[in-house]
């Protein structure tokens, strides 16, 4: 790896919350990790009050502490965090950063996915005595740490840039993603800071962002999707059984990324008086569903899918030309399913973090391309944060993570 750490610049917190934006300044002011563990602990004592997207522990219907969820398994095929928990934790921060040069790629994933396990299994003192309920951290690596061990390899492409974004260069790309969801918000800055304490200086963190999801709406039988700050359901298509997930979401191949998948990370900014201001009939012709219950605007239930050449009888597309739902269809765009996990946010400025999961990167650009063009939805939005990683297989006591791409 050739890239040189000279003019590298380190991240300090603004504001209390613990998933904000942050500023930037230069690395020979960089806080020392006790300094930023501190300021972490500090957080965690405050309780997390940045903003109303975050849950903290649940209760039961007297007030009282309810128990913990149930925890994810850390281990096996797939990492935990992208098909499981279902329905998603409520909370969500996911973390972006550079590798060092001359940084040995294959034993810090090791570490760090021994650290995972000790975290989500509750056994490591780091959690300061929290129960990890349904804790879930998941990681991928970026193209560049890819393309360094094969260019043919999925997950060796960047990104292109697209319509309606305002993206600095500290915003785009990352070597290394570290995303973590909970039921109990509290958890999360303390993993955090536990993970990137196991790193030290070998990471260089770009930025981070926290999000929340809105309440459940069931689907259909076992599958629930959260509500956004537009108002409306949100990741109601996906590839959702088996047979799907292994035709859209898990690499086959080749061996060493086989059971991974690639994720793509959006942060937009959503222009909300403005949406707002629009009347529900308005809106819903934007999304193309209907606000209250999520069904399609041609008929039926959340469940059913849009008949995209349906009219009135005056001839009007009940789903309109520029609807969201029609411009990001899969069979309008030609390609795959994508599984999001979009999670409202509250500052830099409200909005989403749109995640997806997909096993071709070319089912995104594809999806987003077709959207450029006429996608009423994107007349809301401002994309202020992107990027891609290949989400590593999963891993166990004798396959650490990463191993079998990185030696």
């Amino acid at each position: 790896m050739t890239r040189s750490w000279q003019g590298a610049r380190s991240i300090r917190r603004r504001g209390r919350g613990y998933g904000i934006l942050h500023t930037v300044r230069p690395a020979d002011s960089h806080p020392s990790r006790r300094a930023f563990l501190g300021a972490t602990g500090g957080v965690a004592a405050a309780g997390l009050t940045a903003g109303c997207e975050a849950h903290s522990a649940p209760q039961d219907r007297h007030g009282a502490a309810a128990p913990p969820a149930a925890p994810v398994p850390a281990t096996g095929r797939h990492q935990a965090g992208i098909t499981l928990p279902q329905p998603a934790q409520p909370n969500l921060l996911a973390v972006v950063a550079d590798v060092g040069d001359g940084v040995a790629v294959g034993p810090l994933l090791a570490e760090l996915g021994r650290s995972v396990g000790t975290l989500t299994s509750g056994t490591d003192a780091r959690l300061l005595g929290l129960p990890p309920g349904d804790l879930t951290v998941t990681i991928g690596v970026g193209p560049r740490l890819v393309r360094a061990v094969d260019p043919s390899l999925p997950g060796a492409a960047d990104l292109p840039p697209f319509a309606h974004e305002q993206i600095s260069a500290q915003a785009r790309g990352g070597d290394l993603l570290i995303q973590i969801c909970a039921g109990d918000a509290l958890v999360i800055p303390i993993v955090a800071a536990a993970l990137l304490e196991q790193a030290g200086d070998r990471l260089r963190e770009r930025w981070r962002q926290s999000g929340g999801r809105g309440a459940n709406v069931p689907v259909a039988e076992g599958l629930a999707a959260p509500r956004n700050l537009l108002g409306f359901i949100d990741g109601i298509v996906g590839p959702h059984t088996s047979a799907d997930q292994q035709r859209h979401l898990w690499l086959a191949g080749p061996a060493p990324v086989a059971g991974g998948t690639l994720a793509v990370l959006r942060r937009m900014e959503l222009r909300l008086p403005r949406f707002a201001g629009l009347s529900v009939a308005e809106q819903e012709a934007v999304i193309g569903r209907r606000r209250a219950d999520g069904a399609p605007l041609s008929g039926g239930t959340i469940a059913s899918d849009p008949e995209l050449g349906a009219k009135t009888p005056d001839g009007r597309y009940l789903v309109p030309a520029d609807a969201h739902v029609r411009r990001a269809n899969a069979n309008v765009v030609g390609a795959g399913l994508m599984l999001r996990r979009s999670y409202s946010t509250a500052e830099p400025a409200p909005g989403l973090l749109f995640i997806s999961f997909q096993n071709d990167l070319r089912t995104f650009t594809s999806t987003l391309t077709h959207m450029g063009s006429s996608d009423a939805l994107l007349r809301f939005t401002t994309t202020t944060a992107s990027a891609t990683f290949l989400i590593l297989p999963g891993f166990g006591p004798q396959s650490p993570l990463g191993s079998p791409l990185f030696r």
